[in-house]
């Protein structure tokens, strides 16, 4: 009875060593995997730039990640907050976003978030990054549940994409 006991306690004691060393030292902001929300929303120096992907021109942050929009937002305003913002953690700026190459900086601006955080939005939008793309060029957070999309050097939406049903 008692070692059936300590051979169940071994998953768990796993569990918690895997997640301790996942902890790891938050000062590399260096992702491989999947994507890292905190040091990405974190981390963010709000650099938007243009790159081309399977969808065409989108939006990109200065790695290459793909920026989103959140069709439930109103200009100027976020409503991805607690667990959608763990999913879709919020393209961050300390000063101001910075354009890079193809980017109408006329279009950049940034938001006060809920929380009181800056993020930065683009023609109006709040831009997000998608917490299961993993490399720069990932569009898996295309039309996720309808309401998200890639971002256009013009501002709009990427449509006519098929719908990703991960959400």
């Amino acid at each position: 009875m008692r070692r059936s006991r300590l051979f169940a306690l071994v998953p768990l004691v796993a569990l918690v060593a895997l997640a301790l060393a996942a902890c790891g030292d938050s000062s590399d902001t260096t992702t491989t995997g999947s994507q890292d929300t905190s040091s990405t929303s974190a981390a963010a120096s709000g650099t938007v730039r243009v790159a081309d992907s399977s969808l065409g021109d989108i939006l990109v942050d200065e790695r290459g990640m793909t920026l989103y929009l959140f069709t439930n937002d109103s200009e100027g305003t976020s409503v991805c907050e607690g667990s959608c913002a763990e999913l879709w953690p919020p393209l961050r700026a300390d000063g101001g976003p910075t354009g890079g190459a193809g980017v109408d900086g006329a279009k950049l601006s940034t938001i006060t978030r809920p929380d009181g955080s800056t993020q930065v939005a683009y023609a109006g939008h709040p831009l997000y990054f998608y917490a299961k793309d993993s490399a720069p060029g990932d569009v898996t957070g295309q039309n996720v549940g309808g309401v998200w999309f890639a971002v256009r050097p013009d501002g709009t939406p990427v449509s006519g994409q098929s719908e990703s049903t991960d959400y």
